[in-house]
């Protein structure tokens, strides 16, 4: 990707920094300014005083008195101006940069996503902001405090002598020079943290999620060592990136007074001379405004080498939202007429390992359909598939006509909704995860809490019971009625159900399942080990698979008279 595409690609993230947000950047601009005018107004004062003092001044002591009252009066209205919207300005900024980061990850589909390395978005939304927030969005301010300065100083300057004022530019040139030679290296030195600091935390999730079985494994020392090799590693490039801070700084200083002290001789020695028309107090007063010529060109640097850093930031994260998005394609309407077809169906996670060979399947509208199996045999990849996780398959997915690789993502979640054997519970009340932080009425609820089998937790613990992180304050069992109530709530025509009952005892599991199959109008597909009769009589149709590929199909009646592979795994189950 070249300069220009990468460009093209951060506007949109500097964008939502100052959305909405022009006024608050306005305010502190005019603070900025006021503080600009009154640093000025006492530059001048200086010199005046001191002509004063010399008898060369036009002014009368209570006159420049008035002034400097004058002056600290429009200080005083900076630091009020800054005091009310600076902080609003900073505050803004960061929350659009980080719901607007966060919108565009919602927006990523589910094939995009799951391929990702979620440490990055982590690292992004943490480290990689407050980076951002505190080497471009803090100093940007006092950057235009500091600039606006310069140019009323440079102003005051080419007034008092222009001759003076051409020597202090060909002395600026040596900071200058600094700023460019260091800013590059600043902002690839941020960069290499932020990369390891995305591994450090993707190591720290492993570690965190697998806790158990590093434990049971007595593993702890082997963990430690790799942790603290990545901690080394995050040390390391952090020790660089501010060993190189601080030659910004010093050589920045170092340039800075080599200008200041080169600036000041000069004006000396014109003063000297007595031919310039430079008196005492010009020279005093041109080393006074050399500050703030000074004060800019030493402080660019370091905001240059921070806003670098901080775009390379923001590039990384925006390459990695901009990949595999756009959830584009045909909008279907959420009601299924026909059917799905499944035809000629294969898949594969790695090359030369099938899954999948050659599936066909006829799934018809309100029917309900099992597929059963050994573990390993493909049942759940389908699943997958039909809720479009990936579309580098072979052969055709149709829903109604429309190839599914052809359909928006979107569009089809509102078509479909899968009961998975892993659920995953957000850190909220028990009705927050059923609803899914959105508003239903209460007697739709009430029906999916009563069909899930909920209504005994919920009596026990109350709906606003918090249920921990991933659910911790759940059992397996109560995570799963959760995730069969947020599928019966959202009311979708299909609905997948995948190894579901599988941490339910046989009495819960059978209500569940027998409450799916009395759902008229929906047509649902079930994954299941457990080979009921009661429930596999009542489905439309059954698929049995072995490593990948349909041996059989039809009703249940239909597979035992073959006797045939389907009739070995019920007899089995029934010992």
């Amino acid at each position: 990707m070249n300069k220009k595409e990468i460009r093209a690609l951060r506007r949109p993230f500097l964008r939502e920094l100052f959305r909405d947000n022009g006024f608050n950047l306005v305010m502190t601009v005019l603070s900025a300014a006021c503080m600009a005018a009154g640093q000025l107004i006492i530059s001048w004062l200086i010199k005046e005083i001191v002509d004063l003092i010399s008898g060369t001044s036009r002014f009368t002591f209570g006159t420049l008195l008035a002034i400097a009252g004058g002056g600290l009066a429009v200080m005083l209205l900076a630091a009020v101006i800054d005091y009310v919207f600076l902080s609003r300005f900073r505050a803004k900024a960061m929350r659009q940069y980080r719901g607007y980061v966060f919108g565009k990850l919602l927006d990523k589909g589910i094939q995009a996503f799951s391929g990702e390395n979620t440490s990055l978005y982590l690292s992004a939304l943490s480290n990689d902001v407050n980076t951002i927030e505190r080497d471009f969005i803090s100093p940007l301010q006092s950057t235009i405090t500091t600039g606006i300065t310069f140019v009323g100083a440079l102003g005051l300057m080419l007034w008092y002598s222009p001759l003076l004022t051409l020597v202090s530019i060909g002395f600026s040139l040596l900071p200058i020079i600094v700023s460019v030679v260091f800013g590059n290296k600043a902002a690839q030195a941020e960069k290499i943290v932020s990369d390891r600091k995305e591994r450090y935390t993707a190591m720290l999730k492993d570690a965190l999620t697998g806790f158990t079985v590093i434990k049971s494994s007595k593993a702890e020392r082997n963990i430690a060592r790799i942790h603290d090799e990545q901690n080394e590693s995050v040390a390391e490039a952090s020790k660089k990136r501010t060993g190189i801070g601080v030659l910004v700084g010093y050589s920045s200083g170092i340039a800075g007074g080599v200008l200041q002290f080169g600036v000041f001789f000069v004006a000396a020695a014109m003063a000297l001379s007595g031919n310039s028309g430079i008196t005492g107090g010009t020279a005093i007063v041109f080393v006074q405004l050399l500050n703030y010529v000074l004060g800019p060109i030493q402080a660019f640097p370091t905001f240059y080498a921070g806003a670098k850093s901080s775009f390379s930031l923001i590039d990384k994260l925006a390459e990695a939202l901009n990949r595999n998005v756009p959830d584009e394609g045909e909008h279907i309407e959420p009601r299924l007429t026909d059917g799905i077809s499944i035809r000629n169906l294969s898949f594969a996670y790695e090359a030369e390992k099938a899954v999948l060979r050659d599936v066909d399947m006829e799934l018809g509208a309100g029917g309900c359909y099992a597929l059963v199996g050994g573990s390993g045999s493909g049942k759940s990849t389908i699943l997958n598939l039909l809720m479009a996780s990936s579309k580098d398959y072979q052969g055709e997915i149709i829903y109604d006509g429309k190839e599914l690789k052809n359909v928006s993502a979107g569009s089809l979640y509102d078509l479909v909704s899968i009961i998975q054997q892993n659920v995953f519970v957000f850190n909220s009340t028990i009705r927050d995860n059923i609803t899914m932080f959105s508003e239903f009425p209460e007697e739709e609820v009430d029906r999916a809490v009563r069909m899930s089998g909920l209504s005994k937790l919920i009596s026990e613990k109350g709906e606003d019971y918090l249920c921990g992180e991933n659910g911790a304050g759940l059992s397996g069992g109560e995570r799963q009625r959760i995730s069969i109530a947020r599928a019966l709530l959202r009311k979708t025509p299909v609905l997948f159900v995948d190894e579901a009952t599988a941490s339910l005892d046989a009495e819960t599991s059978f209500e569940v399942l027998d409450a799916i199959l009395k759902l008229d109008g929906y047509t649902r597909v079930i994954v299941t080990h457990d080979l009921d009769e009661n429930i596999l009589r009542r489905c439309t149709g059954l698929f049995t698979l072995k490593n990948g590929v349909v041996l059989e199909q039809g009703s249940f009646d239909e597979l035992m008279d073959k006797k045939g592979y389907f009739y070995s795994l019920f007899t089995v189950s029934q010992r």
